[in-house]
Protein backbone atom coordinates (compact mmCIF):
# COMPACT_ATOMS: atom_id res chain seq x y z
CA UNK A 1 0.00 0.00 0.00
CA UNK A 2 1.21 3.02 -1.16
CA UNK A 3 2.13 5.79 1.76
CA UNK A 4 -0.03 8.99 1.60
CA UNK A 5 2.51 11.35 2.01
CA UNK A 6 4.63 10.29 -1.16
CA UNK A 7 0.73 10.28 -3.22
CA UNK A 8 0.90 13.87 -1.70
CA UNK A 9 4.25 14.85 -2.95
CA UNK A 10 3.44 13.46 -6.56
CA UNK A 11 0.57 15.33 -6.54
CA UNK A 12 1.65 18.47 -5.43
CA UNK A 13 4.65 18.38 -7.45
CA UNK A 14 2.72 16.82 -10.86
CA UNK A 15 0.54 20.36 -10.09
CA UNK A 16 3.43 22.88 -9.95
CA UNK A 17 5.15 21.34 -12.77
CA UNK A 18 1.99 22.20 -14.55
CA UNK A 19 0.95 25.64 -13.36
CA UNK A 20 4.25 27.14 -12.99
CA UNK A 21 5.44 30.68 -11.67
CA UNK A 22 2.26 32.71 -11.26
CA UNK A 23 0.50 30.01 -12.90
CA UNK A 24 2.33 30.32 -16.18
CA UNK A 25 1.30 26.64 -18.71
CA UNK A 26 4.23 24.20 -19.91
CA UNK A 27 2.62 21.68 -21.54
CA UNK A 28 4.15 18.86 -19.76
CA UNK A 29 1.99 16.08 -18.04
CA UNK A 30 4.04 14.45 -14.81
CA UNK A 31 4.37 10.12 -16.41
CA UNK A 32 3.40 7.96 -13.92
CA UNK A 33 5.83 6.95 -10.81
CA UNK A 34 7.58 3.77 -11.14
CA UNK A 35 5.23 0.89 -9.43
CA UNK A 36 5.26 1.33 -5.52
CA UNK A 37 5.48 -2.15 -3.21
CA UNK A 38 1.57 -3.23 -2.96
CA UNK A 39 0.63 -1.87 -6.50
CA UNK A 40 -0.08 -5.18 -7.89
CA UNK A 41 0.52 -8.75 -7.05
CA UNK A 42 2.01 -11.28 -9.45
CA UNK A 43 2.52 -12.49 -11.99
CA UNK A 44 2.21 -16.11 -10.85
CA UNK A 45 3.07 -18.98 -12.58
CA UNK A 46 0.08 -20.07 -11.94
CA UNK A 47 -2.75 -17.97 -10.53
CA UNK A 48 -6.27 -20.24 -10.41
CA UNK A 49 -9.72 -17.88 -10.32
CA UNK A 50 -11.93 -20.04 -8.86
CA UNK A 51 -15.83 -20.26 -9.46
CA UNK A 52 -16.56 -17.30 -11.36
CA UNK A 53 -19.07 -16.70 -13.69
CA UNK A 54 -17.54 -15.53 -16.97
CA UNK A 55 -18.83 -13.57 -19.32
CA UNK A 56 -16.43 -13.89 -21.97
CA UNK A 57 -16.69 -10.81 -24.99
CA UNK A 58 -18.19 -12.21 -27.79
CA UNK A 59 -21.41 -11.57 -26.91
CA UNK A 60 -22.28 -15.07 -25.42
CA UNK A 61 -24.36 -15.36 -22.21
CA UNK A 62 -22.58 -15.73 -19.12
CA UNK A 63 -21.35 -18.98 -18.19
CA UNK A 64 -20.48 -20.33 -14.98
CA UNK A 65 -19.45 -21.54 -12.04
CA UNK A 66 -16.43 -21.49 -13.81
CA UNK A 67 -12.09 -21.77 -12.88
CA UNK A 68 -9.85 -19.73 -14.97
CA UNK A 69 -6.23 -20.79 -14.74
CA UNK A 70 -3.80 -17.87 -15.45
CA UNK A 71 0.29 -18.94 -16.22
CA UNK A 72 2.16 -15.82 -16.54
CA UNK A 73 0.82 -13.46 -18.41
CA UNK A 74 -1.58 -15.58 -20.69
CA UNK A 75 -5.09 -17.15 -20.16
CA UNK A 76 -3.89 -20.91 -19.77
CA UNK A 77 -7.47 -22.82 -19.28
CA UNK A 78 -10.98 -22.15 -18.63
CA UNK A 79 -13.15 -24.76 -17.27
CA UNK A 80 -16.79 -25.50 -16.64
CA UNK A 81 -16.76 -27.01 -12.70
CA UNK A 82 -20.28 -27.26 -12.46
CA UNK A 83 -23.75 -25.82 -11.93
CA UNK A 84 -24.86 -22.85 -10.07
CA UNK A 85 -25.90 -23.57 -6.59
CA UNK A 86 -24.49 -26.76 -5.75
CA UNK A 87 -21.44 -28.35 -4.54
CA UNK A 88 -18.38 -27.97 -6.86
CA UNK A 89 -16.93 -31.75 -7.28
CA UNK A 90 -13.20 -31.51 -6.25
CA UNK A 91 -12.14 -33.91 -8.81
CA UNK A 92 -13.57 -31.18 -11.72
CA UNK A 93 -11.58 -28.45 -10.70
CA UNK A 94 -7.96 -27.83 -12.31
CA UNK A 95 -5.03 -28.10 -10.03
CA UNK A 96 -4.42 -25.78 -7.79
CA UNK A 97 -1.94 -22.74 -8.35
CA UNK A 98 0.52 -20.58 -6.61
CA UNK A 99 -1.78 -18.00 -6.05
CA UNK A 100 -5.69 -18.39 -5.85
CA UNK A 101 -8.71 -16.26 -5.72
CA UNK A 102 -12.03 -17.20 -4.26
CA UNK A 103 -14.32 -15.39 -7.25
CA UNK A 104 -17.56 -17.70 -6.30
CA UNK A 105 -20.90 -15.95 -7.58
CA UNK A 106 -18.73 -12.99 -9.57
CA UNK A 107 -18.21 -12.04 -12.65
CA UNK A 108 -15.45 -12.10 -14.89
CA UNK A 109 -14.46 -10.37 -17.88
CA UNK A 110 -12.44 -9.02 -20.35
CA UNK A 111 -10.18 -5.85 -19.55
CA UNK A 112 -12.43 -2.88 -21.10
CA UNK A 113 -11.11 -1.04 -24.00
CA UNK A 114 -11.67 2.81 -24.25
CA UNK A 115 -10.52 3.63 -28.07
CA UNK A 116 -10.59 7.45 -27.35
CA UNK A 117 -8.80 8.12 -23.83
CA UNK A 118 -6.37 11.07 -23.27
CA UNK A 119 -3.87 11.04 -20.62
CA UNK A 120 -4.52 13.60 -18.72
CA UNK A 121 -3.76 17.21 -19.51
CA UNK A 122 -1.47 20.06 -18.77
CA UNK A 123 -4.37 22.47 -18.60
CA UNK A 124 -6.43 20.13 -16.57
CA UNK A 125 -3.57 19.35 -13.48
CA UNK A 126 -4.52 15.94 -14.33
CA UNK A 127 -0.98 13.94 -13.75
CA UNK A 128 -0.99 10.77 -15.35
CA UNK A 129 -0.85 8.51 -11.98
CA UNK A 130 -4.26 10.11 -11.62
CA UNK A 131 -5.54 9.55 -14.71
CA UNK A 132 -4.24 5.93 -15.08
CA UNK A 133 -5.55 4.90 -11.53
CA UNK A 134 -9.01 5.87 -12.40
CA UNK A 135 -9.28 3.89 -15.45
CA UNK A 136 -7.65 0.82 -14.04
CA UNK A 137 -9.73 0.93 -11.23
CA UNK A 138 -12.73 0.65 -13.54
CA UNK A 139 -11.74 -2.33 -15.19
CA UNK A 140 -10.01 -0.54 -18.41
CA UNK A 141 -6.90 -2.43 -19.03
CA UNK A 142 -6.22 -0.82 -22.81
CA UNK A 143 -6.39 2.29 -24.28
CA UNK A 144 -5.57 4.49 -27.40
CA UNK A 145 -4.80 7.81 -26.62
CA UNK A 146 -5.94 9.95 -29.74
CA UNK A 147 -3.16 12.23 -30.76
CA UNK A 148 -0.95 11.89 -27.82
CA UNK A 149 -1.13 15.35 -26.58
CA UNK A 150 1.67 15.00 -23.92
CA UNK A 151 4.03 14.49 -27.00
CA UNK A 152 5.52 11.69 -29.39
CA UNK A 153 8.11 10.50 -27.41
CA UNK A 154 6.41 10.79 -23.95
CA UNK A 155 3.81 8.73 -24.74
CA UNK A 156 6.11 6.03 -26.27
CA UNK A 157 7.90 5.73 -23.42
CA UNK A 158 5.08 5.39 -21.17
CA UNK A 159 3.73 2.67 -23.75
CA UNK A 160 6.69 1.03 -22.84
CA UNK A 161 7.47 1.55 -19.15
CA UNK A 162 3.18 0.00 -19.10
CA UNK A 163 4.31 -3.20 -21.43
CA UNK A 164 7.01 -3.96 -18.79
CA UNK A 165 4.36 -3.20 -15.99
CA UNK A 166 6.64 -0.99 -14.64
CA UNK A 167 4.17 1.22 -13.52
CA UNK A 168 0.38 0.86 -13.02
CA UNK A 169 -1.44 1.66 -16.01
CA UNK A 170 -3.57 0.30 -19.05
CA UNK A 171 -1.92 -1.02 -21.99
CA UNK A 172 -1.38 2.18 -24.49
CA UNK A 173 -1.62 2.59 -27.90
CA UNK A 174 -0.17 5.65 -29.79
CA UNK A 175 -1.66 7.58 -32.03
CA UNK A 176 -0.39 11.14 -33.55
CA UNK A 177 -1.61 14.15 -35.24
CA UNK A 178 0.48 15.42 -38.59
CA UNK A 179 3.40 17.24 -37.59
CA UNK A 180 4.14 15.85 -34.41
CA UNK A 181 7.66 14.88 -32.97
CA UNK A 182 9.12 16.96 -36.42
CA UNK A 183 9.94 20.40 -36.85
CA UNK A 184 8.53 20.98 -40.32
CA UNK A 185 5.35 21.78 -39.35
CA UNK A 186 1.72 20.05 -40.13
CA UNK A 187 1.76 18.60 -43.65
CA UNK A 188 0.73 20.47 -46.09
CA UNK A 189 1.27 18.07 -49.46
CA UNK A 190 0.83 14.81 -50.12
CA UNK A 191 4.61 14.47 -50.40
CA UNK A 192 5.02 16.08 -46.74
CA UNK A 193 2.12 13.85 -45.34
CA UNK A 194 3.76 10.69 -46.65
CA UNK A 195 7.06 11.89 -45.40
CA UNK A 196 5.90 12.62 -42.14
CA UNK A 197 3.87 9.42 -41.94
CA UNK A 198 7.20 6.86 -42.82
CA UNK A 199 9.24 9.06 -40.16
CA UNK A 200 6.47 8.52 -37.28
CA UNK A 201 6.38 4.93 -38.26
CA UNK A 202 10.06 4.59 -37.88
CA UNK A 203 9.57 6.10 -33.81
CA UNK A 204 7.14 2.86 -33.53
CA UNK A 205 3.48 4.81 -32.98
CA UNK A 206 0.52 2.49 -33.67
CA UNK A 207 -1.45 5.11 -35.93
CA UNK A 208 -3.05 8.63 -36.73
CA UNK A 209 -5.19 10.74 -35.53
CA UNK A 210 -6.56 12.88 -38.02
CA UNK A 211 -8.93 16.04 -38.35
CA UNK A 212 -10.65 16.96 -41.79
CA UNK A 213 -7.66 18.44 -44.10
CA UNK A 214 -7.38 18.65 -47.80
CA UNK A 215 -8.44 15.46 -49.69
CA UNK A 216 -5.32 15.07 -51.88
CA UNK A 217 -3.46 15.55 -48.48
CA UNK A 218 -5.95 13.05 -46.20
CA UNK A 219 -5.47 10.69 -48.77
CA UNK A 220 -1.97 10.52 -48.64
CA UNK A 221 -2.24 10.68 -44.81
CA UNK A 222 -4.58 7.52 -45.05
CA UNK A 223 -2.95 5.39 -47.82
CA UNK A 224 0.80 5.72 -46.24
CA UNK A 225 -0.61 4.64 -43.09
CA UNK A 226 -2.54 1.39 -44.19
CA UNK A 227 0.74 0.69 -46.20
CA UNK A 228 2.64 1.12 -43.09
CA UNK A 229 0.15 -1.11 -40.40
CA UNK A 230 -0.45 2.24 -39.06
CA UNK A 231 -4.32 2.51 -37.74
CA UNK A 232 -6.22 5.69 -38.63
CA UNK A 233 -8.98 7.47 -36.35
CA UNK A 234 -10.31 11.23 -37.19
CA UNK A 235 -12.35 13.65 -35.48
CA UNK A 236 -13.30 15.58 -38.44
CA UNK A 237 -13.76 19.49 -37.69
CA UNK A 238 -16.66 21.15 -38.50
CA UNK A 239 -13.94 23.32 -40.26
CA UNK A 240 -13.63 20.75 -43.01
CA UNK A 241 -16.27 18.36 -43.25
CA UNK A 242 -17.57 20.03 -46.01
CA UNK A 243 -14.96 18.79 -48.40
CA UNK A 244 -14.19 15.79 -45.76
CA UNK A 245 -17.30 13.92 -44.43
CA UNK A 246 -17.47 10.53 -43.00
CA UNK A 247 -18.26 8.38 -46.03
CA UNK A 248 -15.61 10.53 -48.17
CA UNK A 249 -13.20 9.48 -45.53
CA UNK A 250 -13.86 6.50 -45.01
CA UNK A 251 -13.62 5.96 -49.01
CA UNK A 252 -10.08 6.72 -48.49
CA UNK A 253 -9.71 3.50 -46.14
CA UNK A 254 -9.97 5.88 -43.04
CA UNK A 255 -10.31 3.70 -39.21
CA UNK A 256 -12.64 4.85 -37.76
CA UNK A 257 -14.74 8.12 -36.82
CA UNK A 258 -14.17 9.60 -33.82
CA UNK A 259 -17.75 11.05 -31.91
CA UNK A 260 -19.71 11.99 -34.92
CA UNK A 261 -18.81 15.06 -36.62
CA UNK A 262 -18.84 14.33 -40.38
CA UNK A 263 -21.64 11.73 -39.96
CA UNK A 264 -24.87 14.10 -40.60
CA UNK A 265 -23.58 16.04 -42.92
CA UNK A 266 -22.47 12.39 -45.26
CA UNK A 267 -26.11 11.99 -44.68
CA UNK A 268 -27.37 14.89 -46.01
CA UNK A 269 -30.06 15.18 -49.39
CA UNK A 270 -31.39 18.68 -49.25
CA UNK A 271 -28.19 20.79 -48.62
CA UNK A 272 -24.27 20.69 -48.20
CA UNK A 273 -23.39 22.01 -45.55
CA UNK A 274 -24.82 22.57 -42.07
CA UNK A 275 -27.20 25.35 -41.69
CA UNK A 276 -25.37 28.05 -39.87
CA UNK A 277 -26.42 31.12 -38.49
CA UNK A 278 -24.90 34.23 -39.91
CA UNK A 279 -23.14 35.10 -36.79
CA UNK A 280 -21.79 31.96 -36.07
CA UNK A 281 -17.90 31.73 -34.84
CA UNK A 282 -16.22 28.33 -34.46
CA UNK A 283 -14.20 29.71 -31.83
CA UNK A 284 -16.90 30.80 -29.58
CA UNK A 285 -17.41 26.92 -27.92
CA UNK A 286 -20.92 28.26 -27.14
CA UNK A 287 -21.69 28.69 -31.40
CA UNK A 288 -19.85 25.47 -31.29
CA UNK A 289 -22.02 23.22 -29.70
CA UNK A 290 -24.85 24.59 -29.56
CA UNK A 291 -25.19 24.63 -33.42
CA UNK A 292 -23.48 21.08 -33.33
CA UNK A 293 -26.60 20.08 -31.60
CA UNK A 294 -28.80 21.30 -34.31
CA UNK A 295 -26.95 18.95 -36.99
CA UNK A 296 -28.48 15.53 -36.74
CA UNK A 297 -32.41 16.90 -38.09
CA UNK A 298 -30.25 18.39 -40.79
CA UNK A 299 -29.42 14.78 -42.00
CA UNK A 300 -31.84 12.73 -44.28
CA UNK A 301 -34.51 10.98 -41.87
CA UNK A 302 -34.02 7.51 -40.46
CA UNK A 303 -35.08 4.93 -43.17
CA UNK A 304 -35.04 7.09 -46.25
CA UNK A 305 -33.18 6.23 -49.10
CA UNK A 306 -29.84 8.66 -48.65
CA UNK A 307 -30.21 6.88 -44.93
CA UNK A 308 -30.45 3.73 -46.39
CA UNK A 309 -27.75 4.38 -49.16
CA UNK A 310 -25.04 5.91 -46.49
CA UNK A 311 -25.60 3.28 -44.10
CA UNK A 312 -25.25 0.51 -46.49
CA UNK A 313 -21.64 2.10 -48.27
CA UNK A 314 -20.51 2.41 -44.63
CA UNK A 315 -21.55 -1.67 -43.94
CA UNK A 316 -19.00 -2.62 -47.42
CA UNK A 317 -15.89 -0.60 -46.09
CA UNK A 318 -16.24 -2.39 -42.84
CA UNK A 319 -16.16 0.97 -41.03
CA UNK A 320 -16.22 1.55 -37.51
CA UNK A 321 -17.34 4.18 -35.46
CA UNK A 322 -16.48 5.17 -31.92
CA UNK A 323 -19.15 7.76 -30.86
CA UNK A 324 -18.24 8.88 -27.31
CA UNK A 325 -21.86 9.44 -26.59
CA UNK A 326 -20.83 10.23 -22.78
CA UNK A 327 -18.67 13.23 -23.42
CA UNK A 328 -21.43 15.13 -24.76
CA UNK A 329 -24.13 13.77 -22.29
CA UNK A 330 -23.74 17.36 -20.40
CA UNK A 331 -25.18 19.31 -23.67
CA UNK A 332 -28.45 17.52 -22.76
CA UNK A 333 -28.67 17.76 -18.72
CA UNK A 334 -25.57 19.94 -17.92
CA UNK A 335 -27.00 19.90 -14.07
CA UNK A 336 -26.76 15.91 -14.37
CA UNK A 337 -23.04 15.93 -15.23
CA UNK A 338 -21.89 18.47 -12.59
CA UNK A 339 -23.73 16.86 -9.83
CA UNK A 340 -22.53 13.42 -10.81
CA UNK A 341 -21.76 11.32 -7.29
CA UNK A 342 -17.97 10.93 -8.01
CA UNK A 343 -16.95 14.48 -8.71
CA UNK A 344 -16.16 15.43 -4.88
CA UNK A 345 -13.95 12.17 -3.76
CA UNK A 346 -12.35 12.29 -7.09
CA UNK A 347 -11.89 15.10 -8.90
CA UNK A 348 -8.91 16.85 -8.98
CA UNK A 349 -9.69 20.80 -8.06
CA UNK A 350 -7.51 22.05 -11.05
CA UNK A 351 -10.00 19.45 -13.52
CA UNK A 352 -13.26 21.08 -11.43
CA UNK A 353 -11.76 24.34 -11.95
CA UNK A 354 -11.44 23.76 -15.79
CA UNK A 355 -15.06 22.74 -15.90
CA UNK A 356 -16.66 26.17 -15.46
CA UNK A 357 -18.18 28.37 -17.36
CA UNK A 358 -15.37 29.59 -19.23
CA UNK A 359 -15.48 31.50 -23.08
CA UNK A 360 -11.23 30.22 -23.31
CA UNK A 361 -11.27 26.73 -21.89
CA UNK A 362 -12.65 24.27 -24.35
CA UNK A 363 -15.77 22.62 -23.20
CA UNK A 364 -16.57 25.07 -20.54
CA UNK A 365 -19.43 26.41 -22.70
CA UNK A 366 -21.94 26.99 -19.78
CA UNK A 367 -21.90 30.52 -19.48
CA UNK A 368 -25.69 30.85 -21.13
CA UNK A 369 -26.44 27.18 -21.80
CA UNK A 370 -30.66 27.07 -21.93
CA UNK A 371 -33.20 24.95 -21.80
CA UNK A 372 -34.01 25.02 -25.41
CA UNK A 373 -30.30 23.99 -26.11
CA UNK A 374 -30.98 20.50 -23.95
CA UNK A 375 -34.22 19.84 -25.99
CA UNK A 376 -32.10 20.52 -29.36
CA UNK A 377 -29.45 18.24 -27.68
CA UNK A 378 -31.73 15.42 -26.36
CA UNK A 379 -33.43 15.55 -29.75
CA UNK A 380 -30.15 14.97 -31.30
CA UNK A 381 -29.17 12.27 -29.58
CA UNK A 382 -31.98 9.90 -30.79
CA UNK A 383 -31.27 10.18 -33.92
CA UNK A 384 -27.33 9.43 -33.82
CA UNK A 385 -28.24 6.62 -31.09
CA UNK A 386 -30.74 5.04 -33.74
CA UNK A 387 -27.86 5.46 -36.45
CA UNK A 388 -25.39 3.60 -33.92
CA UNK A 389 -28.46 0.87 -33.19
CA UNK A 390 -28.96 0.04 -36.70
CA UNK A 391 -25.58 -0.15 -37.93
CA UNK A 392 -24.82 -2.29 -35.10
CA UNK A 393 -27.50 -4.51 -35.94
CA UNK A 394 -27.12 -4.47 -39.87
CA UNK A 395 -23.34 -5.98 -38.88
CA UNK A 396 -21.35 -2.65 -38.26
CA UNK A 397 -18.39 -2.26 -35.91
CA UNK A 398 -19.60 0.90 -32.94
CA UNK A 399 -16.83 0.44 -30.14
CA UNK A 400 -16.31 2.41 -27.07
CA UNK A 401 -14.21 5.42 -26.08
CA UNK A 402 -15.22 8.38 -23.39
CA UNK A 403 -13.03 11.15 -24.47
CA UNK A 404 -13.25 12.18 -20.38
CA UNK A 405 -10.74 15.16 -19.18
CA UNK A 406 -13.32 17.91 -20.44
CA UNK A 407 -17.21 18.90 -19.87
CA UNK A 408 -17.83 17.58 -16.36
CA UNK A 409 -16.67 13.95 -17.40
CA UNK A 410 -13.86 12.10 -15.12
CA UNK A 411 -11.51 9.21 -16.46
CA UNK A 412 -12.98 5.57 -15.52
CA UNK A 413 -16.18 6.90 -14.12
CA UNK A 414 -17.63 8.25 -17.54
CA UNK A 415 -16.50 5.51 -19.79
CA UNK A 416 -18.28 3.29 -17.44
CA UNK A 417 -21.57 6.16 -18.67
CA UNK A 418 -20.42 5.50 -22.51
CA UNK A 419 -21.60 2.05 -21.27
CA UNK A 420 -24.67 2.76 -19.85
CA UNK A 421 -25.45 5.32 -22.66
CA UNK A 422 -24.97 2.43 -25.69
CA UNK A 423 -27.71 0.20 -23.30
CA UNK A 424 -30.02 3.58 -24.28
CA UNK A 425 -29.06 2.95 -27.82
CA UNK A 426 -30.79 -0.15 -28.02
CA UNK A 427 -27.76 -2.52 -27.36
CA UNK A 428 -28.38 -5.55 -25.10
CA UNK A 429 -25.73 -5.36 -22.17
CA UNK A 430 -24.34 -8.55 -23.88
CA UNK A 431 -23.64 -6.54 -27.12
CA UNK A 432 -22.64 -3.43 -24.56
CA UNK A 433 -20.09 -5.53 -23.05
CA UNK A 434 -18.71 -6.37 -26.74
CA UNK A 435 -18.26 -3.52 -27.69
CA UNK A 436 -15.87 -2.53 -24.81
CA UNK A 437 -14.20 -5.38 -25.02
CA UNK A 438 -13.36 -7.40 -28.43
CA UNK A 439 -14.93 -4.80 -30.67
CA UNK A 440 -12.24 -2.09 -29.62
CA UNK A 441 -9.54 -4.72 -29.64
CA UNK A 442 -10.40 -5.97 -33.30
CA UNK A 443 -10.10 -2.16 -34.20
CA UNK A 444 -6.61 -1.61 -33.35
CA UNK A 445 -5.10 -4.86 -33.84
CA UNK A 446 -7.01 -4.70 -37.69
CA UNK A 447 -4.24 -2.61 -39.31
CA UNK A 448 -1.94 -4.60 -38.39
CA UNK A 449 -3.63 -7.67 -39.69
CA UNK A 450 -3.60 -9.30 -36.62
CA UNK A 451 -6.25 -10.97 -34.41
CA UNK A 452 -6.89 -9.31 -31.16
CA UNK A 453 -5.54 -11.67 -28.27
CA UNK A 454 -7.17 -9.44 -25.63
CA UNK A 455 -10.59 -8.08 -25.15
CA UNK A 456 -11.46 -12.01 -24.86
CA UNK A 457 -11.73 -14.24 -22.44
CA UNK A 458 -9.45 -17.57 -24.03
CA UNK A 459 -6.96 -19.86 -23.56
CA UNK A 460 -4.10 -18.35 -25.16
CA UNK A 461 -5.50 -14.74 -24.86
CA UNK A 462 -3.93 -12.22 -22.58
CA UNK A 463 -4.80 -12.44 -18.78
CA UNK A 464 -6.14 -9.11 -18.75
CA UNK A 465 -9.56 -9.60 -16.63
CA UNK A 466 -12.00 -7.47 -14.75
CA UNK A 467 -14.15 -9.21 -11.69
CA UNK A 468 -17.58 -7.57 -10.38
CA UNK A 469 -19.54 -8.72 -7.40
CA UNK A 470 -22.26 -7.88 -8.99
CA UNK A 471 -24.37 -8.94 -12.05
CA UNK A 472 -23.17 -5.78 -14.57
CA UNK A 473 -26.22 -7.44 -17.53
CA UNK A 474 -28.85 -6.63 -14.87
CA UNK A 475 -27.16 -3.06 -14.03
CA UNK A 476 -23.92 -1.56 -15.43
CA UNK A 477 -24.24 0.76 -12.77
CA UNK A 478 -22.63 -1.87 -10.47
CA UNK A 479 -19.35 -1.14 -12.40
CA UNK A 480 -18.95 2.90 -11.47
CA UNK A 481 -16.15 2.83 -8.59
CA UNK A 482 -19.30 4.59 -6.04
CA UNK A 483 -20.93 1.75 -6.63
CA UNK A 484 -25.40 2.29 -6.94
CA UNK A 485 -27.68 1.95 -4.41
CA UNK A 486 -30.17 -1.24 -3.86
CA UNK A 487 -32.38 -2.21 -1.27
CA UNK A 488 -31.45 -5.05 0.71
CA UNK A 489 -34.76 -7.25 1.42
CA UNK A 490 -33.43 -9.53 3.80
CA UNK A 491 -32.39 -6.31 6.06
CA UNK A 492 -34.98 -3.57 5.06
CA UNK A 493 -31.86 -1.37 4.39
CA UNK A 494 -30.38 0.68 1.05
CA UNK A 495 -27.66 -0.16 0.32
CA UNK A 496 -24.33 0.89 -1.72
CA UNK A 497 -23.42 -2.02 -3.82
CA UNK A 498 -20.87 -2.54 -6.87
CA UNK A 499 -17.69 -1.32 -8.27
CA UNK A 500 -14.65 -3.65 -9.75
CA UNK A 501 -13.31 -5.27 -7.34
CA UNK A 502 -9.97 -6.64 -8.94
CA UNK A 503 -8.40 -5.63 -12.33
CA UNK A 504 -6.15 -7.93 -13.68
CA UNK A 505 -3.47 -6.82 -16.49
CA UNK A 506 -0.98 -9.16 -17.74
CA UNK A 507 -1.55 -11.39 -14.70
CA UNK A 508 -1.00 -8.81 -12.12
CA UNK A 509 -4.08 -8.70 -9.23
CA UNK A 510 -5.33 -4.83 -8.95
CA UNK A 511 -7.52 -4.25 -6.17
CA UNK A 512 -9.78 -1.52 -7.40
CA UNK A 513 -10.97 -0.61 -3.62
CA UNK A 514 -7.29 0.36 -3.58
CA UNK A 515 -6.90 2.51 -6.66
CA UNK A 516 -9.72 4.32 -6.07
CA UNK A 517 -8.12 5.36 -2.45
CA UNK A 518 -5.04 6.33 -4.02
CA UNK A 519 -6.69 8.69 -6.14
CA UNK A 520 -8.91 9.91 -3.23
CA UNK A 521 -5.61 10.99 -1.17
CA UNK A 522 -4.19 12.67 -4.40
CA UNK A 523 -7.35 14.59 -4.48
CA UNK A 524 -7.54 15.70 -1.17
CA UNK A 525 -3.70 16.56 -0.80
CA UNK A 526 -4.26 18.73 -4.39
CA UNK A 527 -6.63 20.47 -2.23
CA UNK A 528 -4.91 21.26 0.43
CA UNK A 529 -1.90 22.38 -1.88
CA UNK A 530 -1.51 26.31 -2.08
CA UNK A 531 -0.99 25.62 -6.54
CA UNK A 532 -2.55 28.06 -8.94
CA UNK A 533 -5.71 27.27 -10.63
CA UNK A 534 -5.36 25.26 -14.31
CA UNK A 535 -4.39 27.85 -17.16
CA UNK A 536 -5.91 26.90 -20.77
CA UNK A 537 -6.79 24.52 -23.01
CA UNK A 538 -4.92 22.70 -25.55
CA UNK A 539 -6.36 23.58 -29.86
CA UNK A 540 -9.88 22.39 -30.19
CA UNK A 541 -8.80 19.77 -32.71
CA UNK A 542 -7.13 17.47 -29.82
CA UNK A 543 -10.45 17.61 -28.07
CA UNK A 544 -14.14 16.95 -28.91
Amino acid sequence: MPHARSLASVVVLALSVLAGPAGAQTRGVLPAPDRRPGEGDGPFARLVLRGGIMIDGTGAPPVGPVDIVIEGDRIAEIRSVGAPGVPIPPERRPKPGDKELDVSGMYVLPGFVDGHGHIGGAAQGTPAEYVYKLWMAHGVTTVRDPGSGNGVDWTLRERQRSARNAIVAPHLFVYVRPGMGWDRGVPTTPQAAREWVRFVAKKGVDGLKLTSYDPAVMAALIDEARKLGLGTQAHLAQTGVARMNGLAAARLGLGSLEHWYGLPEALFDAQTVQDFPDDYNYNDEYDRFGQAGRLWKQAAAPGSETWERVMDEFLRLDFTFEPTLTIYEATRDVMRARNADWHATYTLPSLWAFYQPNRENHGSFWYDWTTQDEIEWKNNFRIWMRFLNEYKNRGGRVCTGSDSGFIYKLYGFDYIRELELLQEAGFHPLEVIRAATLCGAELLMKPKGQEPDFGILRPGARADLVVVPENPLHNLKVLYGTGTLKLNDRTGQVERVGGVRYTIKDGIIYDAHQLLADVARMVEAAKKAPVAASPQTPQPDDVP
